[in-house]
């Protein structure tokens, strides 16, 4: 479904209301949601997908993927928890996959940010640098 500008605008109005200091309000959230389903304005359904959609990418900023060819110790674990919470604050969530096709290394990846040191990152840029 195409969601018109108006709607789009509604809703990114709406989801700001919602956030304090960066954060988001939960309750302030679900009552927003509730309220437009309620009383189903104009475009109303596109509204409710774009503030999930919103919703969405705020997780996704929150949410912090690890990947390593091996498995990580637990201090390792701890330290990259450590730095990412002092760098972005408390509320990340973490992800741990051991991928093998790495060949070593670690890559870390936090919403769009993506930090590669890895072998196999390594090794591409050296072919495409040929």
């Amino acid at each position: 479904m195409k969601v018109s500008k108006d709607a789009a605008a509604a809703a990114r109005r709406l989801y700001r209301l919602c956030t304090a200091e960066g954060k988001l309000d939960e309750a302030k959230f679900s009552k927003v949601v509730k309220t437009v389903a309620e009383r189903k304005p104009r475009n109303f359904r596109g509204i409710l997908i774009t503030l999930k959609r919103l919703l969405e990418l705020d997780l996704a900023k929150k949410h912090v993927t690890i990947d390593s060819a091996a498995e990580i110790d637990a201090a390792t674990k701890e330290s990259i928890v450590s730095k990412l919470t002092a760098k972005y604050g408390d509320d990340l969530t973490f992800e741990y996959r051991v991928n093998s096709a790495l060949l070593g290394g670690i890559r870390i990846r936090k919403g769009d940010d993506v930090w590669d040191g890895t072998v196999k990152a390594r090794l591409d840029n050296i072919v495409n640098a040929f």
